[in-house]
């Protein structure tokens, strides 16, 4: 299965991380308490009961099953170091940009009448800091897998095959079949 472009995101954010996650299941726990302001509302996120997170709390729980490990662990991680996820994203908005590497299929439309057929590449491209701005943005308005495609599908055709639209005017990019998609900031 591949990775969703928006865990792609996420995971060049915490690349930026400082320090690593808590690593025992009580710490996590305490931290999840903590951010979220109760137990109830930890429970809520990490679909157990009050008590259950009560027990984590205290360490009378000490390994959770695995499906709760991966959701607090995840729910951990997108709460992480906000203003260190903050500043990196500010930075790749503003001043760095991103990389794109992709292994998908590319088909292309160009002048009336002519058509290229679509193949698989591998394409790695740094993209200004438009694209990364344009990307994160619509990660946080809840934009779709195929909504974050486009824009990377976009920012591909801009940088990579128009050669920042110095050459092939006009050239329309189709992005599909994506078999790998990594972002790095």
């Amino acid at each position: 299965m591949v990775d969703s472009l928006g865990d792609s995101l996420d995971r060049a954010l915490e690349g930026a991380f400082t320090r690593r996650i808590p690593q025992s299941a009580q710490a996590q726990v305490k931290y999840l308490v903590k951010q979220l302001k109760g137990t109830r509302a930890a429970a809520q996120v990490l679909g157990v009961s009050q008590r259950t997170v009560e027990r984590y709390v205290k360490g009378q729980l000490k390994r959770p099953r695995q499906d709760l490990r991966a959701r607090l662990e995840s729910e951990v991680r997108k709460r992480w170091q906000p203003q260190v996820r903050a500043r990196a994203r500010k930075k790749a908005a503003s001043t760095d940009g991103l990389v794109v590497s992709t292994r998908a299929r590319f088909g292309f439309e160009a002048a009336a009448g002519t058509t290229d057929d679509a193949r698989v590449r591998d394409i790695t491209q740094a993209l200004p800091p438009q694209w990364a701005d344009r990307l994160f943005t619509a990660r946080e308005q809840g934009a779709d897998e195929q909504q974050l495609h486009q824009i990377a599908a976009d920012g591909l055709a801009q940088m990579y095959f128009r050669a920042n639209d110095s050459r092939a005017h006009g050239l329309g990019v189709e992005f599909t079949d994506v078999e790998r998609l990594d972002i790095e900031l």
